[in-house]
């Protein structure tokens, strides 16, 4: 028993001793990549140093750069396969073989028939009368412009001739009564529910800032300037669009779970602050397993953590965030962090690496091998109800956590702190119990990237538009956001739900909170109409 019990304890040491070593190997050659990649780093700054000394100042345009101005040439393929109207109109998910979808009937279908004349139905052989034996059908998928008109709202005003006539009252008053007549959306103005929606949707769902849209409207002979077409905005969100968001503010913080997060933006007029400051988009949504989804935008002139803990003075529960630490300060929230921000710092330490040092087994792949893991688990339980996400997440995911957390402890005092690797080592230290909150509740996500995918619509549209002008109209674009994008995550069209929006608001009581809330994207007496086709098959 004894010689049996010593020769487990070789065993047991041997093995330790092993993995310590091949530990000790993965970390050297981490290690030496990174000086290596150093090393590399400085030999091309001392080269730039000698070319902008000595070489020649010109640069020329890369072949790739021409082509930008090239695109329709240098992308056109003669053996491209010509699309069929259906696979233009209609793309399946997900193919099924043998089904046939009736793809293109939502869509209005104008007849031309091309048919002989009376006189021409004439046999060429016999001379007697052609009948007609059947037709051929071309079908093309035709795109209409945008076409401008002008609307006359004419309100006829009727009065009673006998009263007129028989008043013996010089006091008496006529009865004078209006035909019915919508309210203007906009009074004072020549804006249409259907003209501002226009130029939202071209603004905030396609990206096109206003002096671009001021060039397209004056090429239909239309002169609209961008200063009236900013008015209108600016009104359309605080008049009308600003009730439907501070509605949906209340009701995401009446929620269990929020997710947040926030980006840059300039405003040139800001009090008191240069043109040159930086200011603040932040984005708080639903969680992507709480429905309906809610996304609203905030405009702040700072990063601060106050500004969020202003905005979810009332809400109490999970939420789920980056590590920046200005979410500290919102009170009675658990703050669950995210493993995606934890993954790429792995990532990125395996990108500073040298091309062929990335192929040798450096430490920074165990690193993110654990964190793959942890992925792998999400997209096998990502169907189950949330009872059994919790349950499994504690079978499968704590296990990888655990022994993650013991390999960051074992190698941290190893590795330089400043390295890439170090950093990501010590990010998840330093937020381990944020990063495995996520564990505590079915319904929370592993990551925040849903939050990302939703402020990411804000930084595409502000590469086009570049900035905001003054403060309220940060704050309408953040109001207006808002609105588009939850609008987009409940599945409408933008266009067509902003036009019933501006057409209906101004003819009810929206004070009253049950009209109000038949105007949120996921009320049910929003028209089809403004709805995205379901999926077929």
């Amino acid at each position: 028993m004894l010689i049996q019990d010593n020769s487990s304890s070789i065993k047991k040491d041997l093995t330790a001793r092993l993995r310590t070593l091949e530990e000790r190997i993965q970390l050297l050659e981490q290690q030496n990549a990174e000086l290596d990649a150093k090393v590399k780093w400085y030999e091309e700054q001392y080269r730039l140093s000698v070319q902008q000394r000595f070489g020649s100042s010109s640069e020329k345009t890369m072949p790739q750069q021409i082509n930008l101005f090239n695109e329709a040439e240098d992308t056109a393929d003669p053996n491209q396969e010509e699309p069929t109207l259906e696979t233009v109109t209609y793309q399946r998910k997900k193919r099924q073989p043998g089904d046939v979808a009736d793809k293109i009937n939502d869509l209005p279908v104008e007849v031309i028939e091309y048919r002989l004349a009376q006189e021409d139905c004439v046999c060429p052989a016999c001379q007697n009368t052609l009948h007609e034996m059947s037709a051929q059908v071309r079908r093309e998928l035709k795109i209409v412009p945008a076409q401008v008109s002008v609307v006359e709202h004419k309100q006829f005003i009727y009065a009673c001739r006998h009263c007129e006539r028989h008043a013996t009252d010089a006091d008496a008053t006529v009865p004078v009564i209006k035909a019915a007549m919508p309210k203007s959306f906009l009074p004072g103005t020549i804006a249409s529910p259907s003209a501002v929606a226009y130029i939202i949707d071209q603004k905030y769902t396609n990206g096109m800032p206003l002096y671009r849209q001021e060039k397209q409207l004056a090429r239909l002979d239309i002169t609209l300037s961008r200063q009236t077409m900013s008015n209108w905005l600016i009104a359309a969100a605080q008049q009308w669009l600003s009730h439907l968001f501070h509605r949906m503010h209340e009701l995401l913080t009446r929620r269990q779970i929020i997710m947040a997060d926030e980006t840059t933006l300039q405003v040139l007029r800001e009090s008191n602050r240069s043109a040159q400051s930086t200011s603040y988009m932040w984005l708080y949504r639903s969680s992507g397993r709480d429905r309906p989804p809610i996304v609203l935008y905030e405009y702040q002139t700072t990063r601060a953590g106050k500004h969020a803990q202003a905005f979810l003075r009332t809400f109490a529960g999970y939420l789920q965030v980056d590590a920046y630490a200005g979410y500290n300060k919102v009170d009675n929230v658990r703050l669950v962090l995210c493993w995606a921000h934890a993954r790429r710092g792995f990532t990125d330490a395996l990108k500073a690496l040298p091309a062929e040092a990335r192929k040798k087994d450096v430490a920074a792949k165990t690193g993110l091998k654990y964190c793959n893991d942890l992925y792998d688990v999400e997209r096998q339980i990502q169907d189950l109800p949330d009872q059994k996400r919790y349950e499994q997440r504690l079978a499968l995911s704590k296990p990888i956590l655990d022994a993650f957390h013991d390999w960051l402890r074992r190698i941290r005092p190893q590795v330089p702190p400043k390295s890439k690797f170090g950093q990501a080592i010590l990010y998840c230290l330093n937020h381990w119990d944020g990063l495995c909150a996520y564990l505590q509740d079915g319904r929370l996500e592993i990551d925040n990237s849903r939050s990302e995918r939703s402020i990411k619509s804000f930084v595409m549209g502000r590469r086009a538009w570049m900035f905001s002008n003054t403060p309220k109209g940060a704050q309408s674009s953040a109001i207006i956001y808002s609105i588009v994008e939850s609008a987009k995550e409940n599945h409408l069209k933008p266009m067509p739900y902003l036009i019933w929006l501006f057409e209906q608001m101004p003819n009810v009581a929206i004070d009253d909170v049950k009209v109000l809330d038949s105007f949120l994207p996921w009320s049910d007496t929003v028209p089809d109409g403004c709805r995205m086709p379901s999926p077929k098959g």
